[in-house]
């Protein structure tokens, strides 16, 4: 299996979000907080905007915010944006897979895997890889006694 940097990126720019949740960010500050290129960062958050993981706003004091609460936000749903399919054999879906004789059995072994990657990447969210205290649970709010004063 393979970790795209664009699945890397986009998880990386989500949890810049999530810890500030009060402020927007602009693509440059995420970039530049995770050494990110800004041109790549600028198309994959594009790509999280229109699959409503991140909203944005322009003008001098837009930015960027989270579209959904950061505990709501899977790897797993990372990963399928900017991704598309978990699993791909020669850039097709596993799924369909069916091979003869000796080789029949093989298709299920890379269903299971796919089906695997998508258990554990659906049981991590944004909020919970976030470093304790920083974990958000409202889109744009912060937890109780964070956030601006």
């Amino acid at each position: 299996m393979h970790i795209s940097a664009k699945a890397d990126y986009a998880t990386r720019a989500l949890l810049e979000l999530a810890r500030e949740p009060a402020r927007p960010l602009t693509c440059e500050a995420i970039a530049s907080s995770q050494r990110i290129p800004f041109r790549f960062l600028k198309s994959v958050v594009g790509e999280l905007r229109r699959a409503g993981l991140v909203r944005s706003q322009r003008g001098c004091e837009g930015g960027y915010w989270l579209g959904r609460p950061a505990d709501e936000i899977t790897l797993l749903d990372v990963s399928r944006v900017v991704d598309g399919e978990l699993l791909t054999l020669r850039g097709e879906a596993v799924t369909p897979l069916d091979y003869p004789g000796a080789a029949s059995r093989l298709p299920d072994v890379w269903r299971r895997i796919e089906a695997d990657a998508a258990a554990v990447l659906g049981g991590v969210t944004v909020a919970s890889l976030l470093p304790t205290g920083d974990a958000v649970t409202v889109a744009g709010e912060a937890p109780a006694g964070k956030g601006a004063a």
